[in-house]
């Protein structure tokens, strides 16, 4: 029998990494591919004492369906650390609990995007905003980013000449380049996007990972009406409790909640129970400065090895934070002949061309810190080094 599918799925990419990750599933492997938190410092006695805390109270543990929206504690939590941290007003009814901030990037697109509408996206772009929007069959417009942010000559005149439904962004540490929006593009860009209706997506699981230098503020300082933020405690607790938060305003938020009980009814509700126990039982900052430490002497680690082992035609982003940072080959070398040498060795790493949607990205790769011990980040940046210089030296 001959299935026929739904034409969207066509234009649905296959997600490059998650096919990669299959290849580190050896231990032998030194992986830099992935996106993945360090998991020795995952809370795990910490997340069971909660648990069990939890499910002690038979009348009220969380197994019973939950509202939308999500766990109202929980909700209220994320809305005062945006208060504290950040002196954004958020109330709790603009916020909603998601499957990670990967579902909010899907019901984001459900409530916006209708066929062929134009949906900006950074160059290189986040993986998994191109396959959530793909769904939903936009065309796709990408703006390059500067060191300090997206090229706003380039958005401006893209915002002058097209209806641009969404601009996506990460604006920390931006995944995949490291690239962090300085306050003066973040301005800028405020100004641009409050002249248009275009819907500002600030995805920001890697803020709380800052290890260097100064936050700067949140676009929903100066877009309140236009900005709809996603976070992710996948990032600074554990991933594997798939928990996120959508904020934005009221209006929109009432289409989102709509969204999402077509999806799913509401997200794990017994995780959000036990999450919420562990916040109340520690100190969240305490356990995000742990990680941060460990991360920027990870990254030192990288950029060091990198200093000492590539070869000086290769440059390479030092993010503040995050957890990856962005290497770009000279011309004459191919990122696609780099990892199939390097999966030869032992070692990966992710090819730039995934990140870009015009066949770019050939002579770029991402490089992931935070998962890998010092001294195996070491072995392997000497690896990849070792492979370039053999190669520069066949090209010559």
């Amino acid at each position: 029998m001959s299935m026929v599918y739904a034409q969207r799925m066509n234009r649905v990419p296959r997600s490059f990494i998650r096919e990669i990750l299959k290849v580190t599933e050896n231990p032998e492997v030194i992986s830099f591919a992935g996106g993945l938190p360090n998991p020795r410092y995952f809370p795990v006695q910490e997340i069971a004492q909660a648990a069990s805390e939890v499910l002690s109270r038979p009348d009220d543990c969380g197994l019973q369906y939950g509202p939308t929206e999500g766990y109202l504690p929980l909700r209220q939590y994320i809305a005062q650390r945006y208060r504290d941290r950040m002196g954004l007003a958020v109330a709790a009814d603009e916020i909603l609990i998601t499957n990670g901030s990967q579902q909010g990037l899907d019901l984001v697109g459900k409530v916006f995007i209708d066929r062929a509408e134009v949906v900006a996206v950074e160059q290189p772009a986040y993986l998994g905003a191109l396959q959530a929007f793909s769904v939903y069959e936009p065309q796709f417009y990408t703006v390059p980013l500067l060191d300090d942010g997206v090229d706003m000559d380039h958005l401006e005149h893209l915002l002058g000449t097209r209806r641009v439904r969404l601009f996506h962004t990460v604006i920390n540490f931006q995944n995949p380049s490291g690239i962090t929006y300085s306050p003066p593009t973040r301005r800028r860009l405020a100004e641009a996007l409050g002249r248009t209706e275009t819907v500002l997506v600030e995805d920001d699981p890697y803020g709380p990972l800052r290890f260097a230098g100064e936050p700067a503020p949140s676009m929903r300082t100066w877009l309140e009406g236009q900005a709809v933020l996603l976070g992710s405690f996948s990032k600074i607790v554990a991933p594997g409790l798939r928990l996120g938060w959508v904020c934005a305003p009221r209006p929109i938020m009432d289409k989102l909640v709509i969204a999402k009980q077509a999806s799913d009814l509401h997200s794990n509700f017994l995780c959000q129970r036990i999450l919420y126990q562990y916040l109340m039982n520690h100190d969240l900052d305490e356990h995000i400065a742990t990680i941060t430490a460990a991360y920027q002497r990870q990254r030192d680690a990288m950029v060091q090895a990198i200093e000492s082992h590539f070869p000086p035609e290769v440059t390479f982003t030092r993010p503040q934070g995050g957890m990856f940072l962005w290497a770009t080959l000279p011309a004459s070398l191919s990122a696609l002949d780099l990892f199939e040498r390097a999966a030869a060795q032992k070692v990966a790493f992710v090819p730039g061309t995934p990140f870009f949607l015009d066949n770019g990205g050939l002579h770029h790769l991402r490089l992931n810190f935070s998962n890998a011990p010092e001294d195996r980040i070491e072995e392997g940046i000497r690896r990849l080094g070792a492979i370039m210089k053999q190669m520069l030296v066949q090209k010559a």
